[in-house]
């Protein structure tokens, strides 16, 4: 077991996790509704506790307001402040030892780590917050060549309870039904394809109390394509029975689209379009 005398190279086993993933490769790319695989106990637990004694708290100055029709959660993606050992680990999910791991479960050959951790790193939402069912941007933002292959979600969220919600949900392709619905339990890991239908979110505004929130770390994995590939922002889709609220979804998806074509282009970042959120959040507000 890890003790407190852990050194920053000793964080992840990277031969206890190659042992482990080893034995799913024949079973990911089978996985219903689309490759994937659920790992409990990801890191030591001493180590993932450490993690959560880290994790900062929701502060509107320093976290990347996503609250807009089809989500409501922060993000924080500047490596630079990360507290130490989130940083570090977060460092060694995206070292060369690791994507060799995750190049073996996937099949996937030339996996790429993203420094920049555009629309990744550190997430977190508290009641009411949501995700809408939606398959992820295909290309980054600022990296024409690189096309999204690999997404690894891991939650540190201490004795949540299942009446919370927040659960993971994967969907058919075509978006007709729930195929898998997974906890977002303490260091539960989950690694999936990131295919253009490959449609999951969390829509159920949570019910946790006041002051929990659902916290994860959120890495994603590129390969650089030699050939141009489709480009797509983020498609996010009602469910059946989401009824008239189908109409805001879709609205909001296309005024969405426009931002992620000016962010391609003129090469903003999320924290201008954080400001504009907070902004109109508050106008809605007074």
């Amino acid at each position: 077991m890890t003790t407190a005398t852990t050194t920053a190279d000793d964080l992840i086993d990277y031969a206890r996790l190659a042992a482990r993933l080893r034995p799913l490769a024949a079973e990911y790319p089978r996985a219903e509704p689309y490759p994937h695989v659920v790992l409990d106990d990801f890191l030591d637990r001493e180590v993932a506790r450490r993690l959560v004694a880290e994790f900062p708290p929701i502060d509107p100055a320093g976290w990347t307001n996503y609250t807009h029709v089809n989500e409501r959660k922060y993000g924080r993606s500047d490596r630079r402040v990360f507290p130490p050992t989130i940083g570090r680990v977060v460092d060694l999910l995206n070292a060369s030892a690791f994507l060799r791991i995750l190049q073996d479960l996937t099949g996937i050959a030339g996996l790429l780590a993203d420094p920049s951790l555009e629309g990744g790193g550190l997430h977190q939402s508290g009641r009411g917050g949501y995700l809408n069912i939606h398959a992820d941007f295909t290309g980054h933002p600022h990296r024409p060549t690189w096309r999204r292959r690999v997404n690894l979600l891991l939650y540190l969220n201490d004795a949540w309870a299942d009446e919370y919600g927040g659960h993971l949900e994967l969907w058919s392709r075509d978006v007709s039904r729930c195929v898998r619905r997974i906890a977002p339990v303490f260091d539960r890991a989950v690694v999936f394809s990131t295919d253009a239908d490959a449609f999951h979110g969390h829509p159920e505004p949570m019910t946790c109390p006041e002051g929990v929130t659902r916290k994860s770390l959120a890495l994603y994995y590129f390969t650089e394509e030699p050939e141009r590939f489709r480009v797509r922002s983020t498609e996010y889709r009602a469910r059946p029975g989401d009824g008239v609220r189908a109409v805001a979804i879709y609205l909001d998806k296309m005024v969405l689209r426009g931002y992620d074509r000016a962010k391609r282009t003129l090469g903003l970042d999320d924290a201008f379009a954080s400001r504009v959120l907070g902004r109109l959040a508050h106008l809605r507000h007074r």
